[in-house]
């Protein structure tokens, strides 16, 4: 694989990485409203990172055997499940439901972070099919979403809860993209 190649690969990585982590800046804007210390900041955004590496991990699992198994099959329905989970997460920042907030401790906290961390299960399921590089993007999912947690948190600490529902559908705008991208291949 030529540098190109590699370095193409490590920007879409990460473009992925954050479409997938703008849903755990989202819920942390919202979070951040809660009188959250610090410390519990620090805790929330580990957490988040650690479920953005082992959920995608399963599904890459899951989807490499798929891809052994069924190959171009299996390459269309990672495509497809992208496109589904990218139209999920427009529709979904759009809707005005007002939730019960659970609260980011304990086994709310474990609820919280599996949550916001579904989705990279299904992203991972596709990568998987499609071949990434494990290693890479899981580090590259755990890193981006604990950040963009972290920042979400800090901000929803300082400023109103408007930006939530767009930066729900910008990271589905993304995902979508992606699956488009590999339904049709250029």
């Amino acid at each position: 694989m030529n540098a190109t190649a590699v370095i193409g690969e490590i920007i879409t990585l990460f473009m992925m990485a954050f479409a997938l982590g703008m849903d755990a800046f989202s819920v942390g804007l919202g979070m951040g409203f809660i009188q959250l210390r610090l410390k519990q900041i620090l805790y929330i955004g580990l957490t988040i990172g650690i479920f953005h590496i082992w959920m995608p991990l399963i599904g890459m699992v899951i989807g490499r055997f798929l891809s052994d198994q069924f190959g171009a099959v299996a390459s269309f329905a990672g495509g497809l499940l992208l496109l589904v989970l990218g139209i999920q997460m427009i529709v979904s920042s759009f809707k005005k439901e007002d939730s019960k907030v659970i609260a980011p401790v304990g086994f709310g906290l474990f609820i919280f972070a599996l949550s916001v961390s579904l989705d990279s299960f299904s992203v991972g399921l596709s990568l998987g099919i499609y071949g990434a590089r494990t290693i890479l993007s899981i580090i590259m999912f755990g890193l981006v979403s604990m950040v963009l947690t972290w920042l979400g948190l800090l901000i929803g600490r300082r400023v109103q809860g408007w930006f939530g529902s767009y930066s729900e559908a910008l990271g589905g705008s993304i995902l979508l993209a992606f699956g488009i991208k590999l339904l049709l291949p250029l």
